[in-house]
């Protein structure tokens, strides 16, 4: 059956690689991007795209209209909007904090709202939000994005509860570094890179496709009480020591 996703931050790198395996799938897919550009090759692959900010309400329902359009009703949602400020806290000002707050949380719940709206008329549907391992490991100068991502993973499985017994499932994943753009901010050289490689018990740097192919699962195939969940894609690092 065709199914119909929403992708929220749909030009980021691991955005456009879960876009192309739900096509590929044949099922139906609307992007929410600011970068038109970026995600030109899916719209010719046949993915519509709202071009806009994930912050604005008018513009995620917009898109959640248009998702419902190309079917039946949304099926599922995946959150991929993030960003990255690593200073410590006596070197932040408060209004990039907030940024950070604003760009990582705030978008989510915004989704979370009007997604989950939908998907209660419909009495299904699967919500995906992105964390980082850095909302369960005390990282260095993480500060800002740790209390952004932290916060993310106790909304999902607090909104994993609320709508258990209404057909919804919500779960999240939480990548260590990856081989993206914002990951490139991080390995900015070879020491970096050494040092991050050092921190993870399987000492290696994750791959796109593996965070892009673990919510795909979650979207299409993880079993119906597979709810409250939040995947440590980072080499065992938040849980075991190398």
């Amino acid at each position: 059956m065709v199914k119909s996703f929403l992708i929220v931050g749909g030009s980021s790198d691991m955005a456009l690689l879960l876009a192309g395996r739900l096509l590929d799938d044949g099922h139906a897919v609307t992007l929410l991007a600011r970068d038109s550009t970026r995600v030109q090759p899916m719209i010719e692959r046949g993915a519509q795209l709202i071009q806009g900010d994930a912050l604005d309400e008018d513009t995620v329902q917009t898109a959640i209209a248009s998702a419902i359009a190309a079917g039946e009703r949304l099926d599922g949602v995946a959150h991929l909007v993030g960003s990255i400020a690593l200073r410590p806290p006596h070197a932040m000002k408060v209004a990039d904090f907030q940024e950070v707050i604003q760009t990582n949380l705030t978008s989510a719940f915004v989704t979370l709202k009007y997604a989950g709206k939908s998907m209660l008329r419909a009495g299904t549907g699967r919500m995906v939000f992105t964390s980082s391992v850095a909302g369960s490991y005390g990282l260095t100068n993480h500060e800002a994005v740790a209390a952004a991502k932290g916060g993310l993973e106790a909304m999902v499985r607090s909104a994993a509860s609320t709508y258990a017994q209404r057909g919804l499932r919500v779960n999240a994943v939480a990548p260590g570094l990856t081989e993206t753009r914002m990951g490139g901010a991080v390995l900015r050289s070879e020491a970096l890179r050494e040092a991050a490689v050092g921190m993870i018990p399987l000492k290696r740097i994750n791959e796109p496709h593996e965070v892009a192919s673990a919510m795909h699962w979650l979207l299409t195939e993880a079993p119906d009480n597979f709810t409250g969940q939040v995947l440590h894609l980072d080499g065992g690092m938040a849980n075991i020591r190398g």
